[in-house]
């Protein structure tokens, strides 16, 4: 069965959707859209002062996402598959995170001005990791979330679970990713790309078996 047209990979930080976005392009010599979160002149600062800087940084991360995906209208999804490792809806989860209450007002403003100008994926997959994991992973891989305490990533994973939950803007595919490595595991990930290509309505929940169900 052919993959989705557009397929969008989220989860919270550390939860691997690079690394499986990627994988998932090659697979599929699909176009790969990458997040970028290098180029924003005010994350220095943010990690500095996150009250003073939060909002600069928050009003940069939504243009920035704004434009690398209102591009993919100018490409013909018909054509080719098309990956990314982040929703456009994912920045307001930060944004409620770590913005004041009139911040807050003024950026679903111009949320809102652009959420209905981006393309919406055909099938979203949720990388569904415990905190304890992606606090682990954060620590152990040098991460540059590393600034972030146990309890800020808690909160992050709880506003993405919550997020999720009610998620019905395109089929959803929520994997419980806190005990596969995607990239290493050829097994699992052979089953999760039968999960991908036959999941086109509703919400479902991918468990990846034991190594002993194999």
């Amino acid at each position: 069965m052919e993959p989705a047209r557009y397929i969008g990979v989220e989860g919270p930080i550390g939860a691997g959707k690079k690394l499986l976005a990627g994988r998932l392009a090659q697979t599929f010599k699909a176009r790969l859209v990458m997040e970028k979160t290098d180029d924003n002149p005010f994350l220095t600062g943010f990690y500095r002062d996150r009250k003073q800087y939060a909002f600069q940084a928050q009003l940069f991360f939504l243009l920035s996402r704004f434009q690398q995906l209102q591009g993919l209208n100018q490409l013909d999804l018909f054509q080719r598959t098309t990956i990314s490792n982040f929703l456009f809806e994912k920045d307001r989860i930060f944004a409620l995170l770590h913005l004041g209450e009139a911040e807050i007002a003024l950026y679903e403003q111009v949320f809102t001005l652009l959420q209905d100008r981006v393309p919406v994926p055909d099938l979203v997959i949720y990388l569904s990791v415990s905190t304890e994991v992606l606090w682990k992973r954060i620590k152990t891989r040098g991460h540059p979330a590393e600034w972030m305490s146990a309890g800020h990533i808690e909160k992050l994973n709880e506003a993405y679970n919550r997020f999720f939950l009610n998620y019905e803007a395109a089929p959803l595919l929520v994997v419980n990713a806190s005990n596969v490595d995607f990239g290493a595991d050829q097994d699992h990930y052979q089953h999760l790309l039968r999960e991908v290509s036959g999941h086109t309505k509703g919400i479902k929940h991918y468990i990846p078996r034991s190594e002993g169900a194999l």
